[in-house]
């Protein structure tokens, strides 16, 4: 019988929950130990065991980011350090006869904010509508998680890539050794998140080390692109050491990548972000690199080739994602100038073919529609078409939204989902959201895509009322107040994307990424 004792004994120690109802909840567990001193910019070493009982009652440090942005419970301000390796867990009160299938969470924030003590991510309401085990986890944001700084590296002071790939894979692999001892079922291990949090679920199923570690995926709003060829990850990371040094005052760049300070790391980063938006538009400076080694070749490749892991899939996007950015608009192809210079730099007899897809264009709501597409639609669908020809593949649009998004110019924007997901809706945020009659609807939409989320978690396949996607047919489950399946939505826009490069086939030498686009 799987105990519901607050009190669990790990391969670390001992930790003590806290019952909350007819859940329990372990908060900071180590998966990893911290990587401070020497251990900065390494791959994460193992855990350092602790003797007593630790009291998880706390999610603890978050990532080094922005501190206004480091937001928990109460609207607080969490503390941000490089010590912050850790994960939650959520499980139900009642002991079960049968080990519980095990949901993995990853946060978005464009791979450079964000933690799991955001109360979005808590996962409560999931874990008590569908007795399942829930895991959230923190990684490396930034520079000091998705810098590539091997140019660098000597064998005296190396340098590893891809650090915040590596933290997942490491809390993964906590997951196998420890999840059992809360009732999880280590063999039924579905991993899923949404923006860098997506892409971080569709690089992990290139990601060679992730083999075994998971069993289902769900990608929301994966946004493909935030992934990078080596190419653009080097230069960026000359131009930010080139930045770094100059705000320390010193001549070495490793030595500036060892002792600056969170402040003067995050300056710099701010500082190359400017400059990336300028220099490539609509690419983020930080993500995994496809460095050859950790990660040998894109995911959209490992999709379309069938060398991505071959376990069942959801993924989608949302009806409005780029209404989110039309007032953060770094990194968002959302002007005439970025996109007429994104096509510059890649295929500029595209140009005309691709915005003639978007009626109006270039006015303001055609280009924020682009720009959507651009970062969150095209690399998915690419990897939708892909995987399904090799497993299980389930796509969805999620367009759902009160009437007072609609009224403020969002719609079914970016993250929106979530409410869903986590049973916002439910509570007293979700409610103001959804005032009056909509309230039903965003209670209808909840259960819903709770209930398919659940279900695929459990059995590797939705409800009945939602078939496989393939490229002959491309069925697409929409979420709304009446769901609904369309065959092939967006075609007119799919089709003048086929054959698109994106910036990766605009560097020498690079022909995949091509052929990876003119599936869509």
């Amino acid at each position: 019988m799987a105990s519901a004792s607050t009190r669990v004994t790990l391969s670390d120690g001992v930790v003590a929950g806290v019952r909350d109802g007819d859940i329990i909840r372990w908060r900071g567990i180590p998966y990893a130990a911290p990587p401070v001193g020497d251990l900065r910019l390494r791959a994460p070493q193992p855990a350092i065991g602790w003797t007593g009982v630790l009291a998880a009652n706390s999610f603890g440090n978050a990532p080094p980011q922005n501190p206004k942005y480091a937001i928990g419970e109460g609207g607080k301000k969490q503390p941000v350090s490089e010590d912050s390796l850790i994960l939650n867990v959520v499980a139900p009160a009642r002991a079960s006869t049968e080990p519980r299938p095990v949901m993995v969470y990853i946060h978005g924030g464009a791979y450079i904010l964000g933690s799991t003590a955001t109360p979005l991510y808590y996962g409560h309401d999931l874990v008590r509508r569908g007795d399942v085990i829930f895991v959230s986890m923190n990684y490396r944001l930034g520079p000091l998680g998705y810098g590539d700084f091997r140019a660098l590296s000597t064998p005296e002071r190396p340098f590893e890539t891809n650090l915040g790939l590596r933290d997942q894979v490491a809390a993964l692999q906590w997951v196998q050794d420890n999840i059992a001892e809360f009732g999880g079922d280590p063999g039924n291990v579905t991993l899923f998140g949404e923006s860098a949090g997506g892409n971080a679920v569709t690089t992990l199923m290139a990601t060679p080390a992730a083999e075994g570690l998971f069993h289902r995926a769900i990608a929301e709003s994966s946004a493909p692109i935030l992934t990078l060829h080596q190419h653009y990850s080097q230069k960026w990371a000359g131009k930010f050491t080139e930045l770094l040094c100059a705000d320390m005052g010193v001549d070495d760049p490793a030595e500036a990548l060892v002792n600056g300070s969170l402040a003067e790391i995050g300056r710099a980063g701010h500082r190359l972000a400017r400059w990336v938006t300028e220099d490539t538009p609509g690419l983020l400076p930080f993500g995994p690199v496809v460095d050859g080694d950790y990660l040998p070749e894109s995911p959209l490749d490992a999709f379309a080739d069938g060398t991505a892991h071959r376990v069942p899939m959801i993924i989608g996007t949302n009806r409005n994602e780029g209404t989110l950015f039309k007032r953060l608009p770094q990194g968002m192809l959302s002007t005439e100038e970025s996109i007429t210079a994104m096509f510059a730099a890649t295929e500029p007899d595209a140009q005309d073919r691709i915005v003639g897809a978007y009626g109006g264009f270039p006015k303001p709501r055609s280009m924020v529609k682009f720009g959507g597409d651009y970062i969150f639609w095209v690399g998915t669908i690419a990897a939708t078409e892909g995987h399904s020809q090799h497993a299980p593949t389930y796509a969805y649009r999620y367009d759902y939204a009160p009437r007072l998004l609609k009224w403020l110019g969002f719609g079914a924007t970016h993250a929106t989902e979530l409410f869903a997901v986590f049973g916002i809706y439910r509570g007293k945020v979700g409610k103001l959201l959804a005032q009056g009659g909509d309230l039903r609807n965003a209670l209808r939409v909840t259960s819903e895509v709770q209930d398919q989320w659940l279900a695929f978690a459990k059995t590797g396949e939705p409800l009945e009322s939602w078939p496989r996607y393939t490229p002959k047919v491309r069925a697409t489950r929409i979420f709304d107040k009446h769901s609904y399946v369309e065959i092939d939505p967006y075609r007119a826009r799919r089709e003048a994307w086929a054959g698109f490069g994106d910036y990766v086939a605009s560097v020498p030498g690079i022909e995949r990424a091509t052929e990876t686009m003119e599936s869509i």
